[in-house]
């Protein structure tokens, strides 16, 4: 099987974090944190920088790595590395995605998310519901 490796950042406003929709593909609509594929000779890091440029027009500040999902889909395997991140500059314009949405803990669960995006949702809940 076919191994896919992405990076997913997981942008953090105070206590709630920011999703996106899929605006295309086999995956279309389905909910997701946003990012991408790591092109050959990237870090995670600027692979995600670089993504978050092109499809939400924002400079985000990469911070730690809260975990690596893996998952298997009926076509592909996806190995995901998933980053808390801030917004450095700009305010999230949706390039790709058909929706985008801030969530908080108690509305993590409002939307639909994808299989491998919602591995994460038990610690991100648990990271919100601190102090900040």
């Amino acid at each position: 099987m076919k191994t896919i490796r992405v990076v997913a950042a997981v942008i953090r406003d105070g206590r709630r974090v920011f999703a996106t929709a899929r605006g295309y593909g086999e995956y279309k609509g389905g909910w997701e944190f946003p990012g991408g594929k790591v092109e050959p000779g990237e870090t995670p890091q600027e692979a995600l920088a670089r993504e978050i440029r092109e499809e939400l027009d924002a400079e985000i500040t990469v911070g730690e790595l809260i975990d690596t999902v893996e998952y298997d889909y009926p076509a592909f395997h996806l190995s995901m590395e998933c980053f808390w991140c801030s917004i450095r500059r700009g305010s999230l314009i949706l390039k790709e995605a058909e929706d985008g949405r801030w969530l908080t803990a108690d509305r993590i669960d409002s939307v639909d998310w994808l299989p491998a995006d919602r591995l994460l949702l038990g610690r991100i809940r648990q990271e919100l519901a601190r102090p900040v």
